[in-house]
Formats: structure tokens, sequence, C-alpha cells
């Protein structure tokens, strides 16, 4: 089967919650690194990866699907689960390295996150802990007290996913009580083409105003990292350095990265 014509639409939330009993879905581990610190690896991404008939179905064609359904808060339990009993060895091993998982803001404030973490073993290393919210959802008001005491905590980090550039919104987020700003790969692809000039300019002006760290997703080319470095934007994942690798080819990778 055709990825590509696999669409969100096409797939039924009972389908992944089948497919998680099923065995059918897999961890890949996207590596993270510094870009202030000669590309030393410091960590990675989670990404949740479906076999399904076949085929490897990307995440894009069934996440958006399960997004407000009782699925999306199992899944988030299954990865916690899984990353821990795949890279928790790792994590305890390594305090200078991080994995960032993504949170879907609808299961915030519902005491699922610590109860999956503690089951995980894992409260130990919190401090390694990445938890990614997207910012195509927001959180209700048991969410927001969640964030609220995360935010209190210096031991766990929380980052705001796929944030693009539009019209003034970096700065608003750039002010936001976060701790990582992941930006989007729309935004790194412009850097490079014809007249990238006035986003350079741009997000080195908010590297410079935010308190957060910065993250460029999708780095594919050299000049974009390159251009990353110099306006100060300390983290950066992308084809350039490394495909989603199993978690043990993982492991072996930040060995020779470190």
């Amino acid at each position: 089967m055709d990825n590509s014509a696999t669409t969100a639409s096409a797939v039924d939330p009972m389908d992944v919650r089948r497919a998680i009993f099923a065995g059918e879905l897999f961890l890949e581990y996207l590596p993270m690194v510094d870009l202030q610190a000669g590309d030393r690896c410091i960590g990675c991404e989670a990404l949740v990866r479906w076999r399904r008939d076949g085929a490897v179905v990307p995440p894009l064609a069934f996440i958006p699907a399960i997004e407000n359904t009782p699925v999306s808060g199992l899944l988030t339990y299954w990865v916690i689960d899984r990353m821990a009993s795949e890279l928790g060895d790792w994590l305890r091993a390594h305090e200078d390295v991080h994995v960032a998982i993504n949170v879907p803001p609808e299961i915030l404030g519902r005491g699922g996150l610590e109860y999956a973490a503690y089951k995980a073993n894992l409260l130990k290393v919190r401090s390694r802990l990445l938890l990614e919210i997207t910012e195509r959802g927001a959180p209700d008001h048991l969410g927001l007290q969640e964030l609220r005491a995360i935010a209190q905590d210096d031991e766990v980090l929380i980052a705001m996913d796929d944030i693009g550039i539009d019209g003034g919104s970096m700065l608003a987020f750039a002010r936001t009580p976060v701790d990582v700003l992941k930006l989007d790969r729309s935004v790194i692809a412009r850097i490079g083409s014809a007249g990238d000039g006035v986003i350079v300019e741009e997000l080195a002006s908010l590297v410079k105003v935010g308190r957060q760290r910065f993250v460029a997703e999708g780095v594919e080319h050299a000049g974009q990292a390159q251009a990353l470095r110099a306006i100060g934007v300390q983290w950066a994942q992308g084809w350039l350095y490394s495909p989603p690798l199993p978690a043990e080819a993982f492991i072996a990778w930040h060995a020779a990265h470190r």
C-alpha cells in the first residue's frame, strides 16, 4: 500500500486503538544536536510509527484522526511505556541527554502523564523528559493547571511544537512560559531560498528576545545549519544529521556523536 494514499480522514480512531493492542505500532528516535557545541547529540524525539498491511503508515496519516478522542491518551501512555523500555537505561546512564515526547493538550490535567511516568520508572529521570505540546490545540482548565504546576518544576521541560512565523506570532510565543520553542520545518525550509534575509533577521531578533531554547526542525542542508548557528539557535534535528532510527541504532548514533 502506498503510504501517501493513507489519510487521516480514512483512519478510524478505533483502528489505532486496535493497532496498539495488536503490537502494530513501534517507535523510532530522531536525534537532536547542539548547534553551538559542534553538533553534539543531546537527545532525541520519540516518533510513533504504524506497520499496517505490510507498509509503514506515517504519523500525519493517523495522529490527527485520534486528536480529541480517548485514543490520544492511550497512545501517549503507550509511547511513554515503550520509550522507557527501550531507552530507560540509556537515560539513566547519561545525565546530559533528553527524550522529547509529544503530548496532546487534551490529556493534560488528568493525572495520566505522571502515573504513566511512575509505572515506567521514569520519575527519577524526569529532568531528561521534554514534553512537546502542539499549538494546534489549547489545554482546558485542568490542563492549564497542570502546565502551571510543571512550569514551577525546574526539573521538567515543556516545549511548544510546530511554531511558525505569522505576523508577529513568534514574538508572542517567545514570551510564553515554556522552556523550548520548536521552529516548524516550513520555517527552516525558507532559509537558503531567495529572499530569506527577512526570515533570518526575524529569527535572529526572536532568539535574542526569547528566554527559551530554540529547536530547528527539518534541517536538511549545511547552509541552513550554518545560518541557524550564526543567529544563536541552540538545537536542531533533521536529515542533515540523521533520519529517525530504531532504539539500538540511535544509542549507537549518540555514542558516535557525543
